[in-house]
């Protein structure tokens, strides 16, 4: 994964506003949601050193997640962003595809 530089990481999330994606986001201990079928309608990333990430779903939702240091677009076109503590261990993830992600 490649550390976040917030123009590019906002071209890549925005390029799946006005599409339907499967989203999986776990926050270590607190939060795990995988393959949440929405259509996303707004896209945004806020920081400096690390970032957060809104989402507006169909209109009338959103998920926030903060944290976030990393991210790469992988081969099967998902994005994957996610946060690391100063010891490299992943606190946050939040993954966009067109496809559901394997179970």
């Amino acid at each position: 994964m490649n550390v976040i530089i917030r123009n590019q990481a906002e071209a890549e999330l925005r390029s799946f506003v006005g599409e339907e994606v499967y989203i999986h986001s776990e926050a270590t201990s607190f939060v795990f949601v995988r393959n949440f079928k929405v259509k996303v309608t707004d896209a945004f990333i806020a920081g400096d050193d690390t970032f957060r990430v809104a989402l507006r779903f169909d209109g009338h939702g959103w998920l926030r997640i903060e944290a976030l240091t990393h991210y790469e677009m992988d081969g099967n076109a998902r994005l994957l962003l996610a946060g690391y503590d100063d010891k490299g261990r992943m606190n946050v993830a939040l993954h966009l595809g067109k496809e559901p992600f394997p179970e």
